[in-house]
């Protein structure tokens, strides 16, 4: 007869350390438990839909225990924050087409590149945008995309692309050039 264990008075640090040893699903599923409101709560800001909700909270669960052994967690919350707001958005990305919204000044790197994407700029310099984007390779648009429009870490990027961080850090930069020639180049004639 196996005996349950009572793991609510571990910390969430405690619970990794013991899951990346065991994988004992009874572990993940008391640290999850802690979240799922949270969790919840986001799926349903994003995906507006009470089951797609639900069934969003039971998937990025299925998700965890692989994902858990890639990564070092600093802070589980955090860590599970940005992982159901990725998964969120994947499913988003299937059933929408994609439409541009504002992007955040905090994470554009270079001065240049703000100037051209600044949010309050005109309706020519953002139609050049999505036009100029289109004409990027495939690696470089999805990395662009994710890091500046969807507003994610590098860490994000690769975990979403498969994509080496080194190879995300390039996309990333050749992207930002080549948008830069190209809106360049339209925006003059």
């Amino acid at each position: 007869m196996k005996i349950r264990h009572t793991y609510s008075d571990l910390s969430d640090e405690d619970l990794l350390k013991r899951f990346a040893e065991s994988s004992e699903q009874e572990i993940l599923g008391q640290l999850y438990t802690r979240y799922i409101p949270l969790v919840y709560g986001l799926c349903l800001k994003y995906l507006q839909h009470q089951e797609d909700a639900e069934d969003a909270v039971m998937q990025i669960y299925e998700e965890l225990s692989v994902k858990i052994l890639n990564y070092e967690i600093a802070s589980f919350r955090t860590w599970l924050y940005s992982v159901a707001k990725n998964h969120c958005l994947q499913i988003l990305r299937k059933h929408q087409p994609f439409v541009f919204e504002e992007i955040s000044e905090k994470v554009v790197e270079t001065d240049h590149f703000e100037h051209l994407l600044d949010i309050n700029e005109n309706l020519e310099k953002e139609t050049a945008l999505n036009y100029c984007l289109k004409t990027l390779p495939e690696e470089q648009k999805r990395c662009i995309v994710h890091f500046f429009f969807e507003e994610c870490s590098y860490a994000d990027v690769v975990e979403l692309t498969g994509f080496a961080l080194n190879k995300v850090k390039s996309y990333i930069q050749n992207g930002k050039r080549n948008l830069k020639i190209c809106m360049v180049k339209i925006l003059n004639h």
